[in-house]
């Protein structure tokens, strides 16, 4: 997951570093592996996974390692600090086992540390005097660098599952009908005009959503419906694609049609909203919007590829404007 802040957080210590980890990802992490990555003294990139179980470590190490390498490299990243998040008997293996694997690959691990109840503790520092063997308390919701990220505008939900659920689908499209009255309408298009008709439909739909968002406001069912059954053209979907950019209403949109749109035809908009969010740095919103399209449709190729992407560190710059009318990606 690709990290790129406007808000630059000033960290000089380990209890800064521990504050700021939640709104890098945009949740607090629990029985996780967090990964931060630096170029020179600036964080590029922060990535999240969940900790396997000790027994499963040395088989999850060799795809995990490669992706951590893979990821590092491609922001350019010479140095990183692993954070296990939960008990020692499954961080240490987890860390043990990295560690070393990221040392070979030429990444200095600046530090490796386990936080548990509270607390955290370092496997790399041997003095006592600032690294205790009962660890070090510390409090992620209380301290300046996390004041500072709020009035910035960043936020941490309380933990994953709190982020799963803020895209959870409210069956708004689906309400009254309002999902059939648009797959009607399209098939009446269809049979008036063919694909150029949808196509038109599609792209006066984008400008109306586009042109209500900005002002503040949000569509109404019957326009969620009617643009989520027109966005599964790939041509209309990547001129939406094209139209976005980084305002944070552009977020809110495609959040709100993620959200909405019937179940059904949640493939687009969600992929919509994970390139959205992985553009703005958004990494781990990004990974949750993929869950959601994956789910609509298991096949759907531009979310493989925003996946493929994720996991590898691959910052959204090196796609440019990619996709493009011109080359659709199904």
């Amino acid at each position: 997951m690709h990290h790129e802040h406007r808000a630059r957080l000033s960290l000089a210590s380990i209890n800064d570093l521990l504050a700021a980890v939640p709104y890098l990802l945009g949740f607090h992490p629990a029985d996780s592996i967090v990964t931060v990555g630096l170029t020179g003294r600036r964080i590029t990139v922060a990535a999240r996974a969940d900790l396997p179980e000790p027994a499963a470590v040395t088989d999850w190490a060799h795809l995990a390692a490669r992706q951590h390498r893979a990821l590092l490299r491609n922001v350019d990243a010479t140095a990183a600090i692993l954070i296990g998040y939960g008990p020692a008997t499954t961080v240490t293996p987890v860390v043990d086992t990295l560690t070393p694997r990221l040392d070979a690959a030429g990444i200095t691990v600046l530090d490796a540390l386990r936080v548990t109840d509270g607390r955290y503790y370092s496997y790399r520092c041997p003095d006592p005097r600032c690294c205790p063997p009962d660890g070090v308390p510390f409090d992620p919701h209380h301290s300046p660098t996390a004041l500072h990220a709020i009035v910035a505008g960043q936020t941490a939900l309380p933990n994953r599952a709190a982020l799963v659920a803020s895209l959870a689908p409210t069956g708004g499209a689906t309400t009254g009908g309002a999902s059939r009255r648009a797959q009607e309408r399209a098939l009446t298009a269809m049979i008036s005009g063919g694909r150029a008709a949808l196509i038109r439909a599609g792209n006066t739909a984008i400008d109306e959503a586009f042109t209500r968002y900005a002002a503040g406001s949000v569509a109404t069912d019957d326009e969620v419906a009617w643009l989520s059954v027109l966005l599964t053209d790939v041509a209309v979907r990547d001129r939406a694609s094209q139209a976005t950019g980084d305002q944070p209403w552009h977020l809110a949109l495609w959040t709100d049609i993620t959200r909405r749109a019937d179940p059904a035809y949640a493939a687009a908009p969600a992929s919509l909203l994970a390139l959205t969010a992985w553009r703005q740095g958004q990494g781990a919103l990004a990974a949750v919007a993929l869950d959601r399209a994956l789910a609509a449709d298991p096949h759907y190729r531009l979310a493989h590829l925003i996946d493929h992407a994720l996991r590898h560190g691959i910052p959204p710059a090196a796609l440019g404007d990619w996709p493009t009318t011109a080359s659709p990606t199904p």
